[in-house]
């Protein structure tokens, strides 16, 4: 079970798979696979110590009003890089740190900040931990491990996929980068009204 939900979690659309496709249009794959890996790495790891340690005091309700403040660093991310973007030619934009270290911070950030992570941290792994700490961990390692390798492996592949779609035509790929930071502005507003409407 935690391989398929890590599966579909790593080709479900995000604000990394976008911004680090967005990187991949600059010809940037260690930076994009950096951002696809390291901040769900560090995120998922702090949030596993947190819940099982603090899940009974975490309220129920946060992840709506995570997705207000998900919602405006998403959508306030595409739009900086596209401000940037249209200062600079790509091949300068290219060898912009700024841009890296906000794209590395951003896409912390955006994890964290995102209604799903904290859904299925409440919903799912928090019950899942307390049965473990109730029967023994090792009846739900299994569940992690394929979960990780699920999320990982897929959005990998995923970004792959888009990128060599995208090299395919290119036109498509000249526009990449302002294709997906234009995606991340839309993704940014559905947070926000999706909170707003639960």
């Amino acid at each position: 079970m935690g391989l398929g939900l890590g599966v579909v979690g790593g080709l479900f659309p995000s604000p990394l798979h976008l911004i680090a496709l967005s990187q991949v249009a600059l010809k940037r794959w260690a930076r994009a696979t950096l951002i696809l890996l390291g901040p769900p790495l560090l995120i998922d790891s702090v949030l596993l110590v947190v819940t099982l340690f603090f899940y009974r005091y975490i309220p129920r309700d946060i992840a709506h009003y995570v997705g207000y403040g998900g919602g405006a660093l998403v959508a306030s991310f595409g739009a900086y890089s596209l401000v940037a973007a249209g200062r600079k030619t790509s091949e300068r934009l290219a060898e912009s740190r700024a841009l890296t270290y906000a794209s590395v911070s951003a896409a912390a950030l955006t994890e964290l900040a995102a209604p799903g992570t904290w859904i299925y941290w409440l919903t799912l792994a928090g019950p899942l931990l307390a049965e473990g700490r109730a029967h023994g961990y090792a009846r739900v390692v299994p569940f992690f491990a394929g979960g990780l390798v699920g999320y990982y492996g897929a959005a990998l592949f995923s970004v792959w996929v888009m990128a060599w779609g995208a090299s395919l035509n290119r036109q498509i790929q000249q526009r990449l980068f302002p294709l997906a930071n234009s995606l991340l502005i839309v993704l940014g507003i559905a947070y926000f009204v999706r909170a707003y409407h639960r």
